[in-house]
């Protein structure tokens, strides 16, 4: 009898739905880069997770919950690249 392989499940942050890992998109916060994108989702350090979709992505993209989260404060800019990072990064994957 073949076992069932074991499917890691992620919160999205932005609307809270339980998924496989691989369906969603990481957002890291590194001490030496900065908040980044991980498409890889292997990037060192504290990580969220916000669907791939785009359905959720920056406009249902609260910043106190990914401060939160990620425990880091945006500044203006920081969190205007980021948003743009995520569009950019939903519309090559489509």
């Amino acid at each position: 009898m073949a076992k069932n392989k074991h499917i890691p499940l992620r919160t999205c942050v932005s609307c809270g739905k339980k998924t496989a890992k691989r369906e969603l998109l990481r957002i890291v916060a590194t001490p030496s880069v900065g908040i980044v994108v991980d498409s890889s989702g292997r990037v060192n350090g504290r990580g969220a997770y916000v669907c791939r979709d785009g359905d959720c992505g920056s406009d249902g993209l609260h910043r106190g919950r990914v401060e939160h989260v990620l425990r880091v404060k945006f500044e203006d800019d920081n969190w205007n690249e980021l948003t743009d990072s995520i569009i950019q990064f939903v519309e090559t994957s489509r």
